[in-house]
């Protein structure tokens, strides 16, 4: 690894670091071995291959990671990419919590790094899901008021998208419902839930 690959940004980011101090460095150093260049994006060191989003390092309170853009499209032999959240599509994690296991996955490391940019060489792309299941409580406010359904399907796929999550992740109905009620003027004119 060569000194004028590393970003003077990310050395900012790591002078900052109080917690997981070290296992950025050791993590940041078996990424730059895989000749890929480094920068801050989401205020986290990210790196590339030809200005794609390879992998980025990130710190949460009970571990580290390295986060895969695409991971979804890698072969995962060993088990180690874990999806952050039910909703997050694309991206894959291999979650740290101390120096050694990442001393310890090195090879593996570089291995899925190496895949990760054969993915983005051959153009791969993660197919998003765009079937939404509509809650019951929003289909009966379409029914009642058909141009609410029209201004919703006016909305982008991501806008709807929120909302639908939003209003689904309530667990009871009458929850859904006052969700549904609270949020219907915006989607009438055209917002998003956070606009």
């Amino acid at each position: 690894m060569t000194n004028s690959r590393k970003n003077r940004k990310v050395d900012g980011f790591l002078k900052k670091a109080k917690k997981w101090k070290s296992e950025f460095e050791t993590l940041r150093n078996i990424v730059l071995d895989c000749d890929l260049s480094e920068d801050i994006k989401w205020m986290h060191p990210c790196y590339m291959f030809e200005n794609k989003n390879i992998v980025l390092i990130h710190g949460f309170k009970e571990y580290c990671a390295l986060l895969f853009h695409k991971g979804a499209l890698l072969k995962d032999p060993h088990g180690i990419l874990v999806q952050q959240t039910e909703n997050v599509q694309a991206a894959r994690q291999i979650r740290f919590t101390n120096v050694q296991e990442i001393v310890e996955m090195e090879t593996i490391l570089k291995a899925y790094i190496y895949e990760a940019i054969e993915v983005e060489k051959a153009g791969l792309e993660v197919k998003k899901n765009t079937e939404f299941t509509i809650p019951e409580e929003l289909q009966n406010k379409f029914d009642e008021i058909p141009a609410l359904k029209t201004a919703f399907e006016a909305l982008t796929p991501g806008r709807q998208r929120a909302y639908i999550l939003y209003f689904s992740n309530a667990k009871q109905s009458k929850t859904r419902e006052s969700r549904v009620e609270k949020y219907m003027q915006q989607i009438l004119d055209g917002k998003g839930l956070n606009d």
